[in-house]
């Protein structure tokens, strides 16, 4: 089985490996990168086009500018040990007059995540349906995440972090409810791949990534559903974006089948609003209070990913916000429709 983090095919830089030696190879890299400290914030896909277009800085002078800004770079930059991981994951793509590395690396608090090379609405960006996004909203997730679950992780023995990406819900429950088995599903097979990186470099060792569409293909029901979908649709129609509000619709109904009695969910999305309209909210309210449903919506920030409204899929939105669902499941087994 040989796994590729690239859409295109891969230059003859760097032989594919097996995906057990590809997975060593990203866990070694990245603890070689954890050793030197290395940190990056992911901003906006539109903030990495801007300032990688300023002059001087299309030519990486620092493992941040190489993993992070994922500039093109001379290998004589990089220290030996690293390069020679790189090499051996299969991260080396010739561009220009050198190499670029064909997965990114973001930091998360004390944690270190892979990630596709090029996110969604970068200049350069392909269209890949198995790109695996991480930037702002997954800051938020995530923080949302940590301010949430400790009230919650006493009585959580099971849950699922329901489009896992990177894999930083997944992580984060780790790492909160250290009893609990974690599910982390994707139809993304990068994603899963990557997931499984991330756990190990992580130490999480309950992360159980594994392929579903939503939860056709596990079973039973779960004390935590966590979930951080893109309630827009997607010009490129990128997987990790892809969707509108229908996939964060379809999110909810699942919760509310499968949630154990007491059982919550954690949800983090962007809906558009129009004419000052929360429609996703709306129909989200009524779908909850129909099933008996304790629940909170809030608006955590009013107005980001502005870049959006001028594309075509963003036309006739006044604004994009992202909003927190925090919605609980009553303890009496009978829901009503």
């Amino acid at each position: 089985m040989i796994l590729q983090f690239e859409h295109k095919r891969p230059p003859t830089v760097t032989r594919p490996s097996p995906l057990a030696s590809v997975a060593a190879a990203l866990v070694h890299l990245g603890k070689e990168l954890q050793q030197i400290n290395y940190r990056f914030h992911t901003p906006t896909p539109a903030t990495i086009e801007l300032v990688n277009s300023r002059p001087g800085n299309a030519r990486a002078r620092s493992l941040v500018d190489v993993f992070g800004w994922n500039r093109e770079f001379n290998p004589a930059l990089i220290p030996v040990a690293i390069l020679s991981a790189m090499r051996d994951a299969g991260m080396l793509a010739e561009s220009g007059n050198g190499l670029r590395s064909t997965l990114r690396v973001s930091s998360l608090g004390e944690q270190l995540y892979f990630h596709s090379a090029h996110p969604a609405g970068q200049a350069d960006a392909g269209t890949a349906p198995d790109t695996v996004c991480f930037g702002p909203d997954t800051y938020r997730f995530a923080r949302q995440l940590r301010f949430c679950v400790p009230a919650l992780a006493g009585r959580v023995t099971r849950c699922i972090d329901l489009g896992c990406a990177a894999g930083t819900g997944a992580i984060e429950l780790a790492h909160m409810c250290p009893a609990a088995s974690v599910h982390a599903v994707d139809t993304n097979p990068v994603a899963l791949a990557l997931t499984r990186v991330n756990a190990l470099l992580a130490n999480a060792t309950g992360v159980l990534p594994e392929y579903s569409h939503m939860l056709a293909n596990v079973d039973g029901t779960f004390d935590l559903i966590v979930a951080n979908p893109a309630c827009m649709v997607d010009d490129a129609a990128l997987t990790c974006r892809h969707g509108g509000a229908a996939v964060s619709g379809a999110i909810v109904n699942a919760a509310i089948g499968r949630l154990a009695p007491g059982g919550t969910l954690l949800l983090y999305t962007t809906p558009g609003i129009v004419d000052g309209v929360d429609q996703f909210g709306e129909e989200v309210a009524r779908r909850l209070d129909r099933a008996g449903f304790a629940w909170s919506y809030d608006e955590i920030d009013p107005d980001i990913r502005s870049d959006e409204l001028g594309k075509p899929a963003g036309a006739g939105l006044d604004r994009i916000a992202a909003v927190w669902l925090m919605a609980t499941k009553p303890t009496s087994h009978h829901v009503n429709w």
